[in-house]
C-alpha cells in the first residue's frame, strides 16, 4: 500500500473519474485517489470476467458502481449491480465481486470507531434490498 494517492489530503482537487479509470486486458487496475488517517478511496477498473474471490475487510466499505455491470456476492448471496448503484458493507462481511462486463467502481473504506467494541465489529449482518 505504498501507492501515492492522486489527491493529497491537505489540498482540494477535482478529478474526472472516467478520465482516471484505467483498464488492463484480462486484469484489474486499482488507483488510490485519497488516503487519510481514517479512510481510503480507491478507483477500480475491471476487465470482463475478472473477479475478486470471497474475502472480508475490517473496515466499513461504500461502493459506487460507475460504469458497466458486475455481480457482488454478500455472505454468499449474489446480486447483479449496474452503473449508478451504491452498496454498503459493514466490517467483516464476506463478499466477492465478478465483472459480468467491463466495469468500474469507487470504493471508500473507513475505519470503525474505536468506541465500537470488538464484539460489535465482528458481527456481520446482511440485508440485500432489491
Amino acid at each position: 500500500m505504498n501507492e501515492r494517492p492522486l489527491i493529497g489530503s491537505g489540498c482540494g482537487k477535482i478529478l474526472s473519474l472516467p478520465g482516471e479509470t484505467q483498464y488492463a486486458p484480462n486484469g484489474i487496475v486499482s488507483r488510490t485517489l485519497l488516503r487519510t488517517e481514517n479512510s481510503r478511496t480507491v478507483l477500480f477498473g475491471f476487465a470482463e470476467g475478472q473477479e475478486l474471490t470471497e474475502h472480508t475487510s475490517t473496515q466499513h466499505a461504500l461502493i459506487q458502481i460507475l460504469s458497466g455491470e458486475c455481480e457482488f456476492s454478500l455472505a454468499g448471496k449474489p446480486r447483479q449491480m449496474r452503473a449508478g448503484e451504491l452498496l454498503y458493507m459493514p466490517p467483516n462481511l464476506p463478499h466477492s465481486v465478478k465483472a459480468t462486463q467491463q466495469f468500474s467502481m469507487l470504493l471508500t473504506l473507513s475505519k470503525p470507531s474505536p468506541a465500537m467494541g470488538p464484539a460489535l465489529r465482528a458481527q456481520p449482518s446482511v440485508a440485500v434490498h432489491a
